[in-house]
């Protein structure tokens, strides 16, 4: 198992166990999550647009009530007038718990294994070597029945196990969710099992929030119209914090009144947001679809599965994990591709090698000393019995000779360079003598 290093703590609560060798879970957590207040709250790394978020909601709110709402405030009788306050504000509270309940708590990570699954039908009965392990692949997709249609779920190489159905590894917060719905870079969180109803309850409370605001707004420019007996035009431009409002709600509610149509045909079909852009559904059978009624109801009615992480719970601090070796082991069903050339694209081939093998040669011709014709007598029997054999050979193929280094590379250390350069020189000489030798005898007969 890789091990990363603790992350850095991310809220200033979160200082030492009393000394204790023992950490919470959030200090060694392995996701890019950030936590606040001791683990209480765990957020998304995209977190600081949370603050964004906020502002977006929360500025037209305080405009509202400041330039629109204190004005209606006597307008009306029986307290109706302050009532518009009290309910805007109210609302954007409400709102704004809905965001941190979506935000802020455990989306249905599912905890990361320690080690791989083992294999199914491995007895440990296999037939290896001493001292070997045996290499066992784990298959990359399984096939497992829901509501009678067989459904694929994959291994998560990360997360070291096979993703439950509907579940799927988000790349931002490194971490398999259940019922991944899809990452909200406008909450700073996964939307997964256990925050979805939360976050639709938050986008349909800012829908009707972004009504409320402009449905007043036009109420406070006809009073004005009426008051004054003026055009609809004077009566705008007496107010144009009224007018701000109107095109900023009416912008909004685009955007966020498209994403609550949106997650209602979800809701009512028993769809991710995910699963609605990969798999297409109105292709194939929807193994969840319960009908329109009974998914409502799993949506809004049943209960919400405790967190399967407690992020404060003590764990032991883990040790430096030895050295192993590839020779053995459980093998993630990634692993076992060709290794490649890394910068060439390509397998590296032994043509390639040429390159590097003369320089490495040309550096040992330069470093050599003159061998002695006395030093031959000097060297092993073996090395003696292969140069006087295969002199020839070894000085025309010098690159296909392994010998004289223990390693087995293909360098030869430089006396045998240097003898094969000898033996192979007197050869020509003696072969260029008899030549000579045997055209005088033609001549003579």
């Amino acid at each position: 198992m890789y091990v990363v290093p603790p992350p850095q703590r991310s809220d200033p609560g979160s200082g030492s166990t009393g000394g204790s060798d023992d950490l919470l879970v959030y200090q060694t957590w392995k996701g890019s999550n950030k936590f606040l207040l001791q683990g209480r709250f765990i957020f998304g790394p995209d977190v600081r647009s949370l603050a964004l978020t906020i502002f977006l909601i929360v500025a037209p709110v305080a405009v509202f009530c400041v330039f629109v709402a204190r004005k209606l405030i006597n307008d009306f009788s029986d307290h109706f007038g302050l009532s518009i306050m009290v309910v805007a504000v109210v609302f954007t509270v409400y709102a704004l718990v809905l965001l941190l309940l979506t935000s802020g708590r455990d989306p249905g990570i599912i905890p990361r294994n320690a080690h791989p699954p083992e294999p199914e039908g491995f007895d440990g009965n296999l037939d290896v070597g001493v001292g070997q392990t045996p290499q066992l692949r784990l298959p990359r997709i399984k096939e497992v029945e829901v509501n009678g249609i067989t459904v694929k779920i994959k291994y998560c190489d990360t997360c070291m196990l096979y993703r439950p159905p509907r579940c799927s590894h988000c790349s931002i917060c490194n971490n398999c969710v259940e019922r991944f719905d899809h990452h909200c870079p406008w909450v700073g969180q996964c939307i997964g099992l256990r925050n979805y109803r939360f976050f639709f309850m938050f986008v349909f409370s800012t829908t009707l929030l972004c009504i409320y605001v402009f449905a007043f707004c036009w109420v406070y420019i006809r009073r004005i119209m009426d008051s004054e007996e003026t055009t609809i035009w004077k009566a705008m431009i007496k107010t144009p914090a009224s007018i701000v409002l109107i095109i900023y709600t009416f912008i909004s509610m685009w955007f966020v009144g498209g994403l609550t149509a949106f997650h209602l045909y979800l809701i009512s079909t028993n769809q991710t947001t995910y699963e609605n852009f990969r798999y297409r559904y109105d292709r194939r059978a929807n193994p969840y679809n319960k009908g329109v009624l009974n998914n409502f109801k799993e949506i809004f009615c049943t209960s919400i599965p405790p967190s399967k992480n407690n992020f404060r719970a003590r764990v032991p601090r883990e040790p430096a994990l030895p050295t192993r070796s590839v020779g053995g082991g459980f093998m993630s069903p990634s692993m076992g591709k060709a290794v490649e050339d890394i910068e060439m694209g390509r397998k590296t081939v032994w043509g390639d090698m040429a390159a590097g093998i003369d320089h490495c040669e040309g550096q040992l011709n330069n470093e050599r000393t003159t061998v002695k014709e006395g030093e031959l007598g000097e060297l092993s029997p073996e090395i003696r019995t292969t140069v006087d054999d295969g002199g020839d050979r070894a000085g025309l193929h010098p690159r296909r000779s392994s010998w004289g280094r223990k390693s087995g590379s293909w360098e030869m250390s430089p006396e045998v360079l240097a003898l094969a350069a000898r033996v192979g020189e007197s050869n020509r000489v003696g072969g260029s003598s008899s030549s000579g030798n045997l055209a005088s005898e033609n001549r003579h007969t």
